[in-house]
């Protein structure tokens, strides 16, 4: 399996808006992306949990989603993810729990560790011990959704006492689970150890890059799942990836080089303190990042190409989330998503095999269908004649 008969489409939005911008105008537009999202028919969108470098600013995911739902119909919205170390379980399984009644089963869960550095040093919360602490408060937030009885648990950074939840999840047992991973195996062992569905954001694997073994991480999630009498499944991973899309190549890289370099040169760079990616202008890292397979920066067809060599790499997955940035106009970045849904969502989805086997049964049949016609249309002129004495 390369991909399903139907892969998910969506976005992962962190969100990444430049320094210096109005935040809350950046805040209303990405409510605006959502609900274009759900008219365009994708499937859903996760959404991040960042409190510092000033780029990601959105810092309760739940509250977002509350707002968005009451504007979308149809598209599924995703914490992508709740930091669990920086909260007390209880209080994430609560949310959760009120949000899946809120939005009549529309919500699904993704738990990571915490993404940056900044967040966990004014918590006060030793980097080191982020990953464990996810993957104890992850095991009582999941019991907490399924206990029928009270639940007392004492941990060295909170505690429970009787705990119960008021309200069961409305989907059940609970809502969709997944994981955050990008370069580190914790991620994905820890998905395997719950069953839970794996969010990677990808990375390239040139020389010197680090970027992740899709194939490998895969092969973790498997045999921490079989240790723990668990399953995963590839139909449930979702790979991420920032996309732009335009009629022609040449207008996709025109549309976002200046913003793209924006982006990684002064957040992943000088905020973040990364590696650069080119020795140059911040202009030409575009170009690096398409080669290296890093962005997808194309027309639709480049994007079919860029899921399938993904799907290769990896072996084969069932979600295509979009790593949105804000990197070209807002026209432009609109179409590129309508055009990843008119053009690229079809080729994975199977929604126009039926069209194109119509067609093509047309095209077979055009000499014998068109012949027909004609004398359809000589008998009805020889009839009018017939009955008007022309």
């Amino acid at each position: 399996m390369l991909w399903p008969e139907r892969m998910k489409f969506g976005i992962f939005l962190g969100p990444f808006h430049r320094v210096g911008e109005n935040p809350t105008l950046a805040m209303d537009r990405d409510l605006e992306l959502v609900q274009w999202l759900d008219h365009l028919g994708y499937d859903e969108a996760w959404i991040g949990e960042h409190h510092s470098a000033g780029w990601e600013i959105i810092s309760s995911p739940e509250l977002f989603i509350a707002v968005a739902a009451d504007r979308t119909r149809h598209i599924k919205l995703g914490t992508g993810v709740i930091s669990l170390p920086y909260h007390h379980p209880f209080m994430v399984a609560n949310r959760m729990v009120q949000l899946d009644h809120m939005t009549r089963g529309r919500v699904m869960l993704g738990v990571g560790p915490g993404a940056l550095p900044g967040d966990a040093y004014m918590m006060g919360i030793n980097p080191a011990m982020q990953r464990q602490r996810m993957d104890e408060a992850l095991g009582i937030v999941l019991q907490l959704f399924t206990a029928t009885e009270p639940l007392t648990y004492k941990s060295d950074w909170f505690e429970l006492q009787e705990a119960m939840l008021q309200l069961r999840p409305y989907q059940r047992p609970y809502m969709p689970l997944a994981v955050a991973s990008v370069q580190s195996p914790a991620g994905v062992a820890l998905a395997g150890k719950f069953g839970a569905a794996v969010l990677t954001i990808t990375t390239p694997r040139d020389p010197g890059s680090g970027g992740a073994d899709l194939a490998g991480l895969w092969k973790i999630a498997e045999d921490s799942a079989a240790m723990h009498g668990q399953e995963v499944r590839r139909a449930d991973w979702r790979l991420v990836i920032p996309v732009h899309l335009a009629e022609t190549r040449q207008e996709a890289i025109a549309d976002a080089r200046v913003g793209a370099g924006r982006y990684q040169h002064e957040y992943f760079e000088n905020t973040m303190g990364r590696a650069a990616v080119v020795d140059g202008p911040p202009e030409k890292i575009i170009d690096a990042m398409i080669d290296r397979g890093a962005w997808i920066i194309g027309t639709p067809d480049d994007c079919v190409a860029g899921i399938k060599r993904l799907a290769e790499q990896s072996g084969g997955f069932g979600g295509f989330l979009v790593q949105t940035v804000d990197w070209a106009p807002r026209e432009k970045m609109l179409h590129s998503y309508e055009l990843l849904a008119r053009y690229v969502m079809p080729q994975f989805q199977g929604s126009t095999l039926s069209t194109a086997a119509s067609n093509a049964w047309a095209r077979e049949r055009r000499d014998f269908l068109s012949a027909g016609r004609v004398q359809a249309i000589d008998r009805a002129r020889a009839d009018y004649a017939r009955q008007h004495g022309a």
